[in-house]
Formats: structure tokens, C-alpha cells, sequence
């Protein structure tokens, strides 16, 4: 056993070693000293500056989203531009095949924050694979959204996508599956489905107010089905400038024409230009289907009938797609009748009841269908890890009543749907057109 003063002078000292590895000795004294000289300047006043710490209305950088935007177009720099007012996100990165709208929301962001640290790409893996990214804004073509919504979640980003969100029935089951399984957040574009007047109809129907519900109004804006086309080929530009073949996506293989690149109106569904009902039906169908508590289903039965699409709900509500017959409430009219009132509302934030009484308590007057509220909705989700208003349940169901409707008008006459197994009834042909085939390598 070692003296006591032994083992004190054998601790007396310390071994250490500089950048280089060398052995540097330390004594007790010496380590003492510095000890003393690092715990005065710990013990000084540190100051923080409160925006690290959130105060005065700063966001911590620790709670901020950070977001990156694909495909942001005319409706994207829109929607952009609600996400940029939230004091709690930070925009980093925009996707883009196209350099002239990846230049014009980079000056949009870059504008935002006063700096030029907003990174741009057409490589859409290499944008999805950024680990700093929270969530993504999906502008692009309708023909992109559920491929690069699935994508996204896949690459652990919570999604916001405009609408149409899904070309067809088969899409449309695989965004739901792919977000339940995933545990991602989900935001559909549908963002009447936050705005006052919708939310206070809505309400009435759902709460009884306007007694049993029998049917339900909605406005597609068209009732046309016809097939994307072949435009004549023009001389395609560099992949820097326009990368035509990822612009084209899922769809189907054609050469390069400028007028194509209006990927608004591109392919929608199905391969349909215009896409029938989808186009408005994503809002107007949507909101009958949440007006009805039918998020997780859809109509059993479809018929063109005069002009209109006639639908049937298991629970006997009827659902009338039409164009005209509306009152004077702006776009994206809504009707619902019930066994002791109606309400109807539109874009200009009015709404017309049966009677007086059922619109005590329906609060300010919004109209223009801002997006703010739904871009909030999905943010506060972000954080909390909620389901959206428009989650992609709810989209899933909505988009397929508008496939549905559109196999119905495409087909010229009426169709049965199993909402359950998810197929038509005893209806080969109407099963075909649930898909499509999606063109390599972005067949999920």
C-alpha cells in the first residue's frame, strides 16, 4: 500500500496533450490558476440576444418550420407568400424545372428576409434529401402533386399540396396509406375548408340545424372529360433552362411544345385535360363531403343526368353536381338542404339561409378565399402533429367522389362504387380507368 503523500504527489500533476500530441505537463498550481482565470470570465455577463430566446414576438430559431417550395408557379408564389408572413417559418430552398419561376421565388424569399441565402435546383431528389427541411410547399402541375406528395413524405418532410391533389382512385388510396404510414402531416391546398363562411355552413349542417340532410349542392366548374392530346414538336430548351423530361413526371411521354408548360392545364386526372369535375370539385365536392361527415367515404353511386352528375351516399343523401342554378354569392358555390332549412355560401363570404335565425352567431365577413388561415392550420399542425382540416383522409375521399364522377362522365352513363373495397361494382371497364400507367422511374 502507497504512503498517503505519495499518492498526493503522483496527483499533483497532469498530463495533457497540445494539437500536435505532444505531452504537455500541467501542475496543480498552474491548473488551479486557469481554473480561476475560465470560472471569473464564465461568471461575467452574457448577453443573448432575444430573438435566439423569443422574446419581443421573435420566433426562436429552434421553433421556426423550415420549409422548402417545388414547383412554385403564379398559385405557388401565392401560397409562398402566406407561409413567408408566418413569423415561425423560414424558407431555404426552391425546386424548380423551370429557371425563370426558380429565379422569380427565390427574389420573392430572398426579399422576405433581406438576404440572399435562398438556394435554388431543378434536381428534385437532391431538394427532397436536404436534411434541414421540415416541410414542403407542392405547387407544381396537378399531374406532379400526389407523386411528389408521396415522395416528400417518404423523405420525412411534412407536405402542403395544392389541388388536384391525385390523378386518379388508385393515387388517391396511396397518398392516405403513404401518410398514415408515415406519420407525416398533410395539408390538401382546399382552403375554403378554413375560411368562415364555409366553416359556419358547414356547422349547420353537420349540427342539425337544418334537420335531416337530403341533398347537397356542389359547383365543378365544368362537367367535361376528354384526354390530354399531342401538340406539335418545337425545339426543346437546355435542362438547365427547362427540364422537360422531369416536368412531364408521371405522365405519358410526348415532345417538347411551350404550351404545355401551363402545367394548370396540362393533365389533372386520369390522363384528363380539364379534368371534369376535379378542377372545382376538389373545393366544392370536398365540402360537401365534410358537410356530410363523409371524410372517410365517398358516393356509392354516380349518374350523369341533364347537364348535371347526380351522386348517392350509402346514408341516402343525394350529392347534385351543376354548374348554374346558384345564387349570386360569387365562385365556388355550395348548397346544403335539409328537411328544415338550407344555407348556401360562395367566394364573397355572404351566406343565404332559409332562415334569419340560422345565422345568428356566423362572425365577420371574409371573402376572396385567402389562404392564410389553412397555411396556419397547417403550421400550428406541424408543432402539435394534429390532423389538418384538409388531411389526406379527407383529400383521399374527396378526390375519389370527383374521379368517380368523372369515370361516370366519362363513360356516359351510371356507375356503382364500393367505397369500402375501393371498386366499381360488377364494372370492368369503370375498374380500368381507377389507374393509369405511370411512366418510369416514377411509379411508386
Amino acid at each position: 500500500m502507497k504512503h498517503p503523500n505519495e499518492i498526493h504527489r503522483r496527483t499533483s500533476s497532469f498530463q495533457t496533450t497540445d494539437r500536435s500530441g505532444q505531452g504537455i505537463s500541467l501542475n496543480r498550481r498552474r491548473f488551479l490558476k486557469t481554473a480561476a482565470q475560465a470560472g471569473a470570465l464564465l461568471a461575467m455577463p452574457y448577453v443573448v440576444p432575444g430573438t435566439v430566446l423569443g422574446k419581443d414576438g421573435a420566433v426562436a430559431p429552434s421553433d421556426k418550420i423550415i420549409l422548402g417550395g417545388l414547383g412554385i408557379g403564379g398559385r405557388g408564389r401565392y401560397v409562398l407568400g402566406c407561409f413567408l408572413q408566418a413569423p415561425d417559418v423560414q424558407c431555404v430552398a426552391i425546386c424548380d424545372v423551370r429557371a425563370e419561376r426558380r429565379q422569380a421565388a427565390k427574389r420573392l424569399v430572398d426579399s422576405r428576409y433581406q438576404n440572399n441565402d435562398c438556394e435554388t435546383t431543378y434536381d428534385m431528389n437532391a431538394f427532397l434529401a436536404r436534411q434541414d427541411i421540415d416541410a414542403v410547399l407542392i405547387a407544381t402541375g396537378p399531374n406532379w402533386h400526389a407523386t411528389a406528395a408521396t415522395m416528400a413524405a417518404n423523405a420525412g418532410k411534412d407536405v402542403y399540396c395544392e389541388k388536384p391533389c391525385t390523378k386518379n382512385i388508385s393515387q388517391s388510396l396511396l397518398l392516405a396509406e403513404t401518410f398514415r404510414r408515415t406519420g407525416r402531416v398533410f395539408q390538401a391546398g382546399t382552403q375554403r375548408r378554413s375560411l368562415p363562411n364555409f366553416m359556419f355552413s358547414i356547422e349547420l349542417a353537420q349540427r342539425g340545424k337544418l334537420g335531416r340532410l337530403e341533398t347537397l349542392y356542389a359547383h365543378p366548374g365544368g362537367l367535361g372529360t376528354k384526354t390530354s392530346g399531342w401538340l406539335p414538336t418545337e425545339s426543346e430548351p437546355p435542362k438547365e433552362e427547362v427540364d422537360w423530361d422531369t416536368y412531364l413526371g408521371p405522365a405519358a411521354w410526348r415532345p417538347y411544345n411551350s404550351k404545355w408548360l401551363d402545367g394548370f392545364n396540362f393533365e389533372k386526372g386520369g390522363g384528363l385535360v380539364g379534368g371534369g369535375c376535379l378542377e372545382w370539385g376538389s373545393h366544392c365536392v370536398d365540402l360537401c363531403q365534410w358537410a356530410n361527415d363523409a371524410d372517410n367515404t365517398a358516393p356509392v353511386e354516380y349518374e350523369p343526368k341533364n347537364g348535371q352528375l347526380h351522386a348517392r351516399y350509402a346514408n341516402g343523401v343525394k350529392l347534385v353536381m351543376r354548374n348554374d342554378g346558384w345564387l349570386p354569392l360569387g365562385s365556388c358555390p355550395v348548397r346544403f338542404e335539409g328537411t328544415t332549412g338550407w344555407v348556401e355560401t360562395g367566394d364573397n363570404g355572404d351566406i343565404v339561409a332559409s332562415s334569419p335565425d340560422l345565422l345568428v352567431g356566423k362572425g365577420a365577413k371574409i371573402g376572396g378565399y385567402p389562404a392564410d388561415f389553412h397555411v396556419r392550420n397547417f403550421l400550428d399542425c406541424v408543432k402539435s402533429r394534429a390532423l389538418t382540416r384538409a388531411n389526406a383522409d379527407a383529400a383521399c375521399y374527396a378526390h375519389i367522389a370527383c374521379h368517380a364522377a368523372n369515370v361516370a362522365l366519362f363513360l356516359n352513363r351510371k356507375v356503382k362504387y364500393d367505397p369500402v373495397k375501393n371498386e366499381f361494382i360488377g364494372d370492368e371497364e369503370a375498374n380500368r380507368l381507377r389507374s393509369e400507367a405511370i411512366r418510369e422511374p416514377w411509379r411508386i
